[in-house]
């Protein structure tokens, strides 16, 4: 983490008391090449036409340029219109990394058509050896701005700058 960006997030922790229901972050990390593919390797997968969607259960592990996000199951929402991916709703043990951040939950949900990624239940984001805590937390990946609500709980770990 460059030294500008660990003192902003640093600045936004140390603002964000534990008694404030909400907070605003910036997740540079957390952004996407929206172009890029969607690859998903699981134990299996369930397809239903009707409803247009299919489920990845077992060992989930989902990958979009440097984006991974990964859970026990997984099930993705197609547009019927043109069968892109309109949405991934995952659950169990969620755990979504890019190259500099990291955030597990109980819930996601990733949508591609808006570019946001929304987690519930027991949020943990992890950027160095600092973290923030929350029940929900909504990242823009266009932007990588983060707001987390619920109780609010950080853990800031000073790093040696010399």
């Amino acid at each position: 983490m460059s030294l500008k960006r660990g003192y902003l997030f640093a600045l936004s922790l140390l603002l964000a008391s534990p008694a404030i229901a909400q907070t605003n972050i910036a997740l540079d990390g957390f952004s996407a090449d929206a172009t890029a593919p969607v690859e998903i390797a699981s134990e299996s997968l369930t397809v239903n036409r009707d409803t247009g969607s299919a489920v990845f259960t077992g060992d989930v592990v989902i990958a979009q340029g440097t984006l991974r996000l990964s859970a026990d199951s997984v099930e993705v929402i197609y547009l019927e219109a043109s069968g892109d991916i309109s949405r991934l709703l995952a659950e169990g043990h969620v755990i979504f990394v890019t190259e500099n951040d990291a955030a597990q939950s109980d819930r996601a949900e990733y949508n591609l058509t808006d570019r946001r990624l929304i987690m519930t239940g027991n949020v943990m984001l992890t950027q160095g050896a600092s973290s923030i805590a929350s029940e929900r937390m909504t990242v823009n990946l266009d932007t990588g701005e983060a707001q987390l609500d619920g109780r609010v709980r950080t853990t800031l770990t000073q790093q040696d700058n010399n």
